[in-house]
């Protein structure tokens, strides 16, 4: 199943048949069945047709709206076939303190522990780096998350290993692009406004799936609950941030598949963004690096990570129903 991205500022997305038809100016850019798509990201100035929303819904294929630049806007989903029993399961946990303690220990430690992975991965192919010493730290900070008694000192020991882990990614760089710390709201730096576009895509996509699976994507267990947030989501993506965005903007930047020109300062949000034929390239190769086959660190072979977003929303429902112990996906180097 393919994600059709429409960047073409001007497009029209239509239906013809059963296939979906991006046009402009009267000039066919794109045309593919549409069982074959299993969501739709549009951004800017894309206008999309009555008509191929409705076969869109019916075909239960999501509609994301993004700014221009990447900032996500909202989503058109079709109705949800309803959970009852996961959503009241859900909230119960919600409201059992320990579970959520258990569960948000198990957040924070995936994300220190795929942390290590990757500048382990990274230390051992460049022997040079010198990152010993935090890979100390980061080990010492994992040891200590089952100590914690509350998401406050989580949360301390969350910001603890991010200070550690952004200091040495900054020393992956190995390009003349700067990076001085991770900077959200707006990037001020082409590496930040790459983090935050790759964040910004997995948020999107989990959160979509557990709507579609039953959740409240809304009602997170770590991440507490904020007016047009999907926590839920938020808890889930912290185990794919390093493993999937961050390897993958690494590799865009030291393999030079993206420059420093590919990239301008925009006054309207005083951020750094991508140009926009960079963009189109953007998301080919996101496309390629997500559903590329790989070997996971418990030994399934041929997964990627679209499977593997499914493999652990699956985890979660069971977790959350059962009341059993979350098991974070590991990253295997």
């Amino acid at each position: 199943m393919a994600f059709l991205y429409i960047t073409e500022q001007g497009a029209v997305l239509r239906k013809q048949g059963q296939r979906l038809v991006v046009e402009k100016d009267g000039v066919v850019l794109f045309d593919i069945p549409a069982s074959k798509v299993k969501g739709v990201l549009i951004f800017g100035n894309v206008q999309v047709t009555t008509q191929a929303i409705h076969l869109a819904l019916q075909l239960e294929i999501e509609l994301a709206l993004f700014s221009y630049h990447g900032r996500l806007l909202g989503q058109l989903t079709p109705p949800a076939t309803g959970n009852v029993a996961l959503r009241q399961a859900q909230y119960a946990c919600k409201a059992n303190p320990d579970f959520t303690l258990s569960f948000s220990r198990a957040v924070v430690a995936g994300k220190l522990r795929n942390g290590l992975a990757f500048v382990r991965e990274f230390s051992h192919n460049h022997p040079e780096s010198g990152f010993e010493a935090d890979v100390k730290k980061l080990d010492g900070l994992l040891s200590e998350i089952g100590a914690a008694e509350d998401l406050a000192s989580l949360l301390g020991f969350e910001g603890a290993g991010a200070r550690i882990y952004f200091e040495v990614f900054a020393g992956m760089i190995r390009h003349s692009f700067s990076f001085e710390g991770r900077h959200r709201h707006p990037p001020p730096d082409p590496v930040n406004a790459l983090l935050s576009l790759g964040y910004t895509m997995i948020y999107n996509e989990i959160g979509s799936m557990l709507d579609g699976m039953g959740f409240d994507p809304y009602l997170g267990f770590y991440h507490q609950p904020r007016n047009g947030h999907a926590t839920l989501a938020s808890d889930l993506i912290e185990e794919f941030r390093i493993p999937l965005v961050d390897r993958f903007t690494l590799g865009l930047i030291n393999n030079r598949v993206f420059k420093e020109q590919d990239f301008y300062f925009h006054a309207a949000s005083a951020g750094v963004v991508l140009k926009d034929e960079p963009r189109k390239r953007y998301f080919a190769e996101y496309e390629r690096f997500v559903t590329r086959p790989m070997k996971t660190a418990d030994g399934e072979v041929d997964m990627d990570f679209r499977r593997l977003f499914r493999r652990q929303a699956e985890k979660l429902r069971e977790t959350v129903l059962d009341e059993v112990d979350y098991k974070p996906y590991t990253f295997a180097w």
